[in-house]
């Protein structure tokens, strides 16, 4: 059975938008503040570790435009992997094992889990993020905070229908002042 991990950049404010991309106000801020080595191997083991890959068409797109540039065991795991994502405007995806979810997520995702095993790694896509909160579908989360304020931007934590519990089993500072956090359902 799979299990959806929920994995952010996050600011000290909550915001998740364009941690690593252009067309934001702060472009690349959480790049500003070092990881280290130990932070990058953290990202690198989690990425290496998935089954599958979840994604909104707005991720899905930005990965699939950089990653088949890329060589190597990361870029080989990305390029081949299972990648699910959710969209209903995306029709034809040209990146290699690709296939679009277009009917109502919260059927189609746990569907999903019961036919993928190990971790179902959903990498920023902020608003399917709050979809799968808002629907009770996350089974992990891993926050990488940057020791930033951003002020502005999308934040991860939208409305929820309910209170949900989870239990933190990882806090480790990694490089210049960067918390990862991880949190399991409870």
């Amino acid at each position: 059975m799979g299990r959806i991990v929920l994995t952010e950049f996050i600011s000290l404010d909550g915001v998740v938008e364009a941690p690593g991309g252009e067309d934001f106000r702060y472009a690349n801020w959480s790049f500003e503040f070092d990881r280290g080595p130990e932070g990058e191997a953290f990202k690198e083991r989690e990425a290496l570790g998935a089954a599958a890959l979840l994604l909104g068409r707005k991720t899905y797109e930005g990965f699939a435009e950089a990653w088949p540039q890329y060589e190597g065991e990361l870029a080989d795991k990305y390029n081949s992997m299972p990648k699910f994502v959710v969209s209903g405007t995306l029709t034809d995806p040209a990146w290699t094992n690709t296939t679009v979810l277009s009917g109502d997520m919260a059927e189609e995702v746990p569907r999903l889990t019961r036919e993928i095993d190990g971790e179902i790694s959903v990498a920023g896509s902020i608003q399917l993020a709050q979809s799968l909160l808002a629907h009770d579908l996350v089974d992990e989360i891993h926050l990488m905070a940057s020791p930033v304020i951003l002020g502005h931007g999308r934040t991860l934590w939208a409305h929820t229908p309910d209170k949900t519990a989870w239990t933190l089993t990882e806090a480790t500072v990694y490089g210049d002042s960067t918390l990862l956090t991880v949190y399991q359902r409870r």
